[in-house]
């Protein structure tokens, strides 16, 4: 579908400072005006209170992002060919050395705001969270199937971001064949299961993929506890690296399930983890009762704060889980604790693990921080891209 820009949006006075640094979001409350017939996801090109030019992007009547940046270029126009140019681009910069489970298009990183798209083996899974992703679905889907011929391409647009640009959560086959209940995967040296179809996010954990390796070399002959282990990730590297014995923990019994498997196809020993079901809080606070210790304890919750508004209530729940991992550590004990929330800024972050460590008494050095996989590259212009932030530490 080719939507060429119809209409202009009209800056107020003085707030296209935003757009000076190339940040792709414009909001509602920055907008004077609309000249020009638009509908939702269409083109149009934004222009500053005296009528210059500063970028084209995708309208949204519904966000309060209300504008993303296609492009700043005025000769660059939003059609097929640029969707071809970004995909392309996009694409070439990813390493498929890593295995076949890769972020091929990461969103504003890519400059494609609103979508992501993922590999997993022979299938590609899309989500497309903004009006101007919805808009140019079906072309990008057909430039895919063009550029990276696979099995099928799945749709994973179950993201309550949708509703915030007015859209419903959608999910079903694009293209080609619907793939199975489980794809196996490669992702470093380890072999997974991803669930396309129903699993978190879009079927797996792709952005810890170089965090699990990192994390290997702490873990020989350690007692370990990996909590919200999901289907495993962590728990299968720490096996695979020699960890003496792992305790998996996760509220979900289908995870359990997947991670148990996910040790299986990985040729690991059941008799060295044990699967343990329940709600990580309250359990670490059982363990500490129970006299429990673990050499190495990994925490990767899901993400506390969606908005700035839930900082509070995100910042106590982390300090909560951490404080606990900090009483269950032997000396010398690694940590290795991470966040996804993007409102949580690695400065919080840190700032929250010293007051876990205060109130447990216990003294922590920083050895490592950790981000998300290079598939998952950080815009300098857009730091909202960099959201997951973890820290490997020794607790004295």
């Amino acid at each position: 579908m080719r939507r060429l820009s119809m209409a202009t949006v009209i800056l107020k006075p003085d707030r296209e400072e935003s757009l000076k640094r190339r940040h792709p979001w414009i909001f509602s409350g920055a907008i004077e005006r609309v000249e020009g017939a638009v509908q939702p996801g269409d083109t149009v090109d934004v222009c500053d209170h005296s009528g210059r030019f500063w970028a084209r992007g995708a309208l949204s009547t519904a966000s309060q992002i209300a504008v993303r940046i296609w492009t700043f270029d005025r000769q660059e126009s939003i059609d097929w060919d640029f969707f071809r140019d970004r995909l392309t681009r996009a694409i070439q910069a990813r390493d498929f050395s890593a295995g076949d489970a890769v972020r091929l298009v990461y969103g504003e990183s890519d400059g494609l705001p609103g979508i992501i798209i993922d590999r997993y083996a022979d299938y590609l899974v899309g989500q497309f969270l903004s009006a101007g992703a919805e808009v140019w679905r079906e072309t990008i889907v057909e430039l895919l199937n063009e550029l990276l011929p696979c099995k099928g391409i799945y749709e994973r647009s179950d993201s309550a971001v949708r509703l915030k640009e007015g859209l419903q959560e959608r999910t079903g086959l694009l293209r080609g064949e619907e793939p199975p209940p489980r794809v196996r995967v490669k992702s470093g040296p380890y072999l997974y299961w991803a669930d396309i179809r129903e699993g978190h996010k879009t079927g797996f954990y792709l952005d810890q993929r170089q965090n699990r390796q990192k994390l290997s070399a702490y873990v020989p002959d350690r007692e370990v506890l990996d909590c919200f282990g999901y289907t495993g990730g962590f728990t299968v590297a720490a096996l695979s690296a020699g960890a003496r014995h792992v305790t998996y923990l996760d509220s979900s019994a289908v995870a359990a399930e997947l991670a148990r498997q996910n040790c299986i196809l990985n040729g690991l020993d059941d008799g060295s983890v044990e699967f343990q079901e329940g709600n990580a809080f309250d359990v670490l606070r059982r363990f500490v009762d129970e006299g429990r210790r673990f050499d190495v304890i990994i925490l990767d919750p899901p993400k506390f704060a969606g908005s700035k508004s839930d900082l509070k209530r995100a910042g106590r729940a982390y300090k909560d889980i951490n404080l606990q991992a900090c009483k269950l550590l032997e000396k010398g004990g690694i940590l290795a604790t991470f966040s996804c929330s993007q409102h949580v800024t690695p400065d919080l972050f840190q700032k929250i693990l010293s007051y876990a460590a205060l109130d447990a008494g216990r003294e922590i050095q920083i050895l490592e921080w950790l981000q998300q996989a290079s598939d998952h590259p950080v815009s300098l212009f857009f730091p909202e891209s960099h959201y997951l932030k973890g820290l490997i530490c020794r607790v004295w």
